[in-house]
């Protein structure tokens, strides 16, 4: 890729970003005309904060594969059995008794495995990919298949629940009248975009997305890196399951199933280039925001959650077709 092409890419994400940015504000302008007071309200404003981190967190997780030209369709697989490991963890140690410094240890252990779980995942999914040759889509959809097995083994279908009041606070708990799990998704987020734009991991990562073969003859090991982004995918899919598991008190193996494909829309929608090399944080997080505004009006509107739903696929669709016909129009 020459400088130029490179540098009318960045200038045309920028667009796309800035784009994303005004539809974002007039969505806003005309739910607030259409609701008077009730989309702007602050009990509005902090029910769709409370919506956002754990599918948000999620969307990291996939963004950060998608820009190597992978993907990971294993992250709600893997977030709900880590989610059932913390669960099984807590409901069978803590008792109702117990306090301070014992329940304390006993809830670092439980996410420790639960984070260690997902991380095995990641790790898993990336020696498959990297070594084996199993393309992302495959193998990843062979994994979420295995670990949606072994969650419905272990749990037999049914919902583990009765977890510590101190880890509900992840989940439910509010700073200064802001969600605690909000908090953590902008962590996350300003985590990523450090790790994609000032450090050799992340320039390694966009420069796989771009061209592989020719990263691998710069003299960067492709495998070591693809791995370690799947395995930073897995992480990020155990903090959305700590997440998830604080705010419904309970761990699932069908948690966050429909979570799979607004993740990718929440992807492309902020301007990551499904084959990879291309896409920024800010715009995945104007992605999240703008199908949280969506479906927040839908939803006080008195749309059916299920229209919504197929909304978000002919959208998906229409983001990528119009992508297309601007390129080719170039």
């Amino acid at each position: 890729m020459s400088k130029s092409d490179a540098k009318r890419g960045i200038l045309s994400r920028n667009s796309e970003i800035f784009s994303l940015g005004v539809i974002l504000a007039i969505l806003v302008l005309l739910f607030s005309l259409a609701l008077p007071g009730k989309f702007l309200r602050p009990s509005n404003l902090q029910s769709m904060a409370f919506q956002l981190p754990e599918l948000g967190v999620l969307a990291f997780a996939m963004m950060i594969t998608m820009l190597t030209g992978g993907i990971n369709l294993s992250i709600i697989s893997s977030a709900n059995l880590s989610g059932i490991t913390m669960a099984m963890i807590l409901t069978r140690n803590v008792t109702p008794n117990m306090g301070g410094s014992e329940l304390g240890w006993i809830v670092f252990l439980a996410i420790l495995a639960g984070m260690s779980v997902s991380l095995i995942v990641g790790l898993a999914n990336g020696v498959i990919i990297a070594y084996i040759g199993i393309s992302p889509i495959l193998a990843t959809l062979g994994t979420m298949t295995l670990l949606e097995g072994i969650s419905l083994v272990i749990t037999r279908g049914y919902v583990i629940s009765g977890l510590p009041r101190s880890l509900l606070v992840i989940g439910n708990g509010t700073f200064l009248g802001v969600p605690v799990p909000m908090f953590i998704l902008i962590a996350v987020a300003i985590a990523v975009a450090i790790l994609l734009n000032k450090t050799r991991l992340g320039l390694s990562t966009y420069m796989i997305g771009s061209n592989i073969k020719a990263t691998g003859f710069s003299g960067i090991n492709t495998n070591k890196v693809i791995i370690l982004v799947y395995m930073i995918s897995g992480i990020l899919a155990g903090i959305a399951s700590l997440i998830m598991i604080a705010r419904f008190n309970s761990a699932k193996a069908g948690y966050g199933s429909s979570y799979l494909l607004v993740t990718v829309l929440v992807s492309v929608l902020g301007g990551i280039n499904p084959n990879g090399g291309f896409g920024k944080v800010s715009g995945v997080f104007l992605g999240l925001v703008l199908l949280q505004v969506i479906s927040s009006g839908l939803n006080l509107l008195g749309i059916s959650q299920f229209l919504t739903l197929a909304l978000w696929g002919a959208l998906l669709l229409g983001v990528e077709a119009l992508r297309l016909a601007r390129r080719r129009v170039r």
